[in-house]
């Protein structure tokens, strides 16, 4: 995810800080996600309103109200059981 100078105008907000005035100041920016773009106000809309104490707690807001648009593969795992017949597999086990 590239923040675009959002990150720089999170730390430039004056703290303790609301959600409204988070939005009111840096809204209109855009990040841009793997699948797509959002702006910082249709980010932080998704969340009940609260007040941030510093950059740190509104930037880890924003990270963690993005939407999907900022997931590679939606449903991807890299965990599923390794195929059948695979070098890699483990060694069967008989109960």
């Amino acid at each position: 995810m590239l923040l675009n100078g959002t990150g720089e105008v999170i730390d430039a907000h004056e703290y303790p800080a609301t959600t409204e005035e988070l939005i009111e100041t840096c809204g209109e920016h855009c990040l841009e996600l793997p699948n797509g773009s959002e702006t910082v106000a249709e980010v932080l809309g998704r969340l009940e309103s609260e007040t941030f104490e510093s950059p740190e707690d509104a930037r880890f807001a924003v990270y963690s109200a993005v939407s999907d648009k900022a997931v590679g593969r939606v449903g991807y795992s890299d965990r599923d059981p390794t195929p059948l017949g695979s070098p890699h597999a483990p060694e069967p086990m008989s109960f």
